[in-house]
């Protein structure tokens, strides 16, 4: 078979598309300027402030930080070095500085000078023009590789997770400057070009089946003495399920087999264990050990008793589950086995009050969650899941799949009676999707003619288109999204991009895709810059559910979920942990988000919200009642302490050490994430803490008040710890607690700028006061997201001029989507002189 490759060089088809040279239309209206502030007011209101704040440690002699504020005379002088002044500004308006220990200036003169301060930076930007960036031509990750094959020729196999990982910048994953294009990456491009297209063609072929076993960690059973006084009827908040998520091949049959162990009282009822796929139960077993005669006339021995079946189980990643049904029940309400150290003592079933109880029934519930407190049971008498296998597939459905067959022959025909007016239509329309504008009739030959080259060497019509499809799989523009610059002669200058390349950056947005057919059409009407029609396409495309890219994209990367991933905290420390744990975590967060985007939810929520979305197993852990079963639902969380993401337990798990909190990385993660404030790294040499003495010697926040005694970490510690502080009642994996150690908590704190707070809730409300900062801080992630590049300094007034807005539309997060799609810098480029 050929390879593209050799026919028609990696990047032989660079051509520039003759679409993408059509005349643009207009730029949008450039914005109002800015009132010009007076430039008397440095002499009258600036250099007295920095006179009396200011000069003493920023002048030639001192030089604090690098600074020199004497050496500004003039207002215009400020706009020469902006970053600067923007600094002084974070810095005076934060309440950093001036420092502790010196005359502090009025809020009232803060407010003047800072405002002051930014007016003239704002003019000089104005007067530098209007510049919307350049983005670098980039390459697709590796979650739009996927689905973007996905959707152009309807496979789902997940090819580029044989890639290289993607380089991160700014955060993400999807920035140009980034995402560089190595050897290897090629060769895996030609490889998976191949596979997707014959899949396409000839479906996935015959797969070699494959054992996957999951083990469940023996620490939890060895840390979990005392037993569970209530769990959900499923089991599989209990330690002996399994979870875990695994990607299957293939749609096909897959052997399971769960393997149990552990004892139980003879005359117990027999065990059923249930399987759950994606958070169905999907299968019961019944496991019945006592047909054996070895066993003891005391105990059913459960080690190596299960069973197996076969299930028919679709492509892709699933959550998979083995949990023991109802535990407790037909038990004896009390079993001394050969061991006295093993003693069991279970109800007939978990302990619940019934409703509207008597004083009578109380009380015999207190006295049996007594009883049970008091159980010391040990590993070798806790019936549970061993080993959950997977072997397959089998019986893979043969051939391509409907749907890749209506993507491939567009040609009118299905089956047969093609000839080489079929093969341009087919690879035309296939190239236009793929390349993601119209082609020109010269590209269209260039593949068209692989499809006579493979029949003059006796292959198939099919073969041929297969060897076409692969070509244009390989060609730069599939692999990279290509914005063309038109054609200028003597200045550079902003430009707005074609329609066809807005639709790009708007699907690759939302989508982490190529635009469907509905978006293009837009684009080859002319009509998608329309605000109304963009307006109505955004809409849309929130709706649809491929916008969970941006759920798991943008979110899980701007609030480092990702990290979850590998997140393992202390059994020892922390026995509540386990995978069911980390997978509801995740699932929480992604829900919320999800939430805000479908049904037009408040950014503010994100800070506060009184709701959220929980399964049993979660509610359990955050010790709210009322919730049954794996399915995540919206509840209430009135009365708690929880409420938006800082409480949720997955930013709280991610900021956080295995084997303890840190103030100090959740103060980070606060400015970096919601504040927009980050600090600078950490200067060498600084001590580390000593953790034996956390929790025991003493408390975390007086180690932490001793290590701020060096001025050197002082400057920064004062702005993150207080932030962590507020959220120390959350332990490591976000459980609710009262006491580091030994030590009551102390959640109480006070930022540089003089507020204090109390505990998680007068923390969010302190950080809801400065909406502002926050609103701009989710916009300047998601603009960087949205454009796949890093903001420099002229995107500034972009990102406030959007929060402002925002702010005017109720803080709605479709509000925010929509401003970054009608900005500027989405929608025009800065062009470059033609040489």
């Amino acid at each position: 078979m050929i390879r593209p490759l050799f026919i028609l060089g990696p990047f032989a088809c660079l051509t520039v598309p003759l679409a993408a040279l059509a005349a643009r239309p207009a730029a949008p209206p450039a914005a109002k300027a800015p009132a010009k502030p007076a430039a008397s007011a440095f002499d009258t209101t600036l250099r007295p402030f920095l006179s009396r704040h200011c000069d003493s440690c920023h002048n030639a002699r001192v030089n604090a930080a690098g600074v020199d504020l004497t050496a500004y005379k003039t207002s215009a002088a400020l706009g020469k070095d902006p970053h600067v002044w923007e600094h002084v500004v974070q810095k005076v308006r934060s309440g950093e500085m001036p420092p502790k220990g010196t005359p502090r200036p009025s809020s009232d003169s803060v407010k003047t000078v800072t405002a002051w301060i930014e007016g003239v930076l704002a003019q000089a930007e104005q007067a530098a023009g209007p510049n919307p960036g350049r983005v670098t031509a980039r390459r697709l990750n590796r979650a739009e590789y996927n689905n973007t094959v996905r959707d152009l020729l309807g496979v789902d196999f997940h090819p580029a997770d044989d890639f290289p990982q993607d380089d991160s910048g700014y955060g993400f994953d999807n920035i140009g400057d980034v995402l560089s294009l190595s050897p290897v990456l090629m060769e895996k491009y030609l490889n998976a070009a191949e596979k997707v297209a014959r899949a396409a063609f000839y479906g996935p072929g015959k797969i070699a089946p494959v054992l996957t076993k999951n083990h469940p960690p023996e620490q939890v059973f060895k840390e979990r003495a005392k037993p569970q006084l209530e769990y959900d009827l499923s089991g599989l908040s209990l330690p002996n399920a399994i979870h875990g998520v695994h990607r299957f091949p293939a749609e096909g049959d897959y052997d399971v087999r769960i393997v149990l162990g552990g004892v139980r009282p003879r005359g117990s009822a027999p065990v059923q264990v249930a399987f759950w796929v994606d958070g169905k139960q999907t299968q019961v077993l019944t496991v019945d050990p006592t047909t054996r005669a070895s066993f003891s006339d005391v105990e059913q021995n459960f080690a190596g008793h299960g069973g197996s079946f076969r299930v028919r189980l679709p492509a892709g990643d699933h959550w998979m589950a083995t949990s023991i049904l109802n535990l407790y029940d037909g038990l004896p309400p009390s079993y001394n086995g050969p061991n006295p150290s093993k003693t069991v003592v279970a109800p007939l079933a978990p302990p619940e009050l019934p409703p509207n109880p008597s004083p009578s029934e109380i009380d015999a519930f207190n006295a049996l969650k007594k009883k049970l407190a008091e159980m010391k049971p040990t590993p070798a008498n806790q019936v549970r899941v061993r080993v959950m296998e997977f072997a397959g597939p089998y019986n893979v459905a043969q051939g391509p799949s409907p749907e890749s067959i209506r993507k491939i022959y567009t040609c009118g025909h299905l089956h047969g009676g093609h000839n080489f007016e079929c093969a341009r239509k087919i690879v035309g329309d296939f190239a236009r999707r793929a390349f993601r504008r119209p082609v020109a009739p010269a590209e269209v030959d260039r593949y068209a003619k692989l499809v006579t080259l493979a029949q003059g060497q006796g292959d198939s019509f099919e073969e041929g288109l297969c060897l076409s499809l692969q070509a244009v799989l390989v060609s730069p523009h599939f692999l990279f999204r290509i914005e063309q610059d038109p054609k200028i002669t003597v200045t550079p200058g902003a430009y707005p991009i074609s329609q066809y390349e807005l639709a790009s950056r708007l699907s690759y947005f939302l989508w982490s895709s190529m635009p469907d057919e509905e978006l293009t059409r837009c684009a080859a009407q002319g009509t998608l810059r329309k605000p109304e029609i963009l307006a109505a396409q955004v809409r849309r495309m929130l709706k649809d559910p491929k916008s969970r890219a941006l759920v798991e994209n943008f979110g899980g990367q701007w609030l480092e979920l990702r990290k979850l991933e590998a997140a393992k905290p202390d059994p020892v420390r922390y026995p509540d942990w386990d995978e069911y744990l980390r997978l509801s975590m995740r699932h929480e967060t992604e829900e919320f988000l999800a939430h805000l985007l479908r049904e037009d939810g408040s950014l503010l929520d994100l800070l506060d919200a009184d709701y959220s979305y929980l399964n049993e197993r979660l509610a359990r852990f955050y010790g709210i009642p009322g919730v049954k079963g794996p399915e995540f639902r919206k509840v209430s969380l009135a009365g708690t302490p929880r409420g938006g993401i800082l409480t949720q337990a997955s930013v709280l798990t991610v900021s956080s050490y295995p084997t303890r909190t840190s103030p100090v990385l959740r103060g980070r993660w606060v400015l970096e994430n919601v504040l927009n404030a980050p600090p600078p790294p950490p200067p060498p040499g600084v001590p580390t803490l000593d953790e034996t003495k956390v929790g025991e010697a003493a408390s975390l926040r007086k180690q932490l008040e001793a290590h701020r005694v060096n001025p050197t970490c002082a400057s920064c510690h004062s702005r993150m710890d207080p932030l962590g502080f507020g959220l120390e009642n959350f332990d490591a994996i976000g459980g609710w607690r009262t006491a580091d150690g030994k030590f009551p908590i102390d959640a109480s704190a006070s930022l540089p700028d003089g507020r204090s707070f109390r505990g998680p809730g007068e923390l969010k409300k302190v950080l809801k006061g400065d909406r502002d900062a926050f609103t701009q801080c989710v916009t300047e992630k998601l603009l960087t997201y949205g454009l796949g590049r890093g903001l420099e300094r002229y995107d500034r007034p972009t990102v406030k001029a959007i929060a402002a807005r925002v702010a005017k539309q109720e803080y709605r997060f479709p509000a925010l989507v929509l401003e970054i799609v009608n900005s500027a810098p989405f929608q025009m480029r800065r062009g470059e002189p033609a040489k």
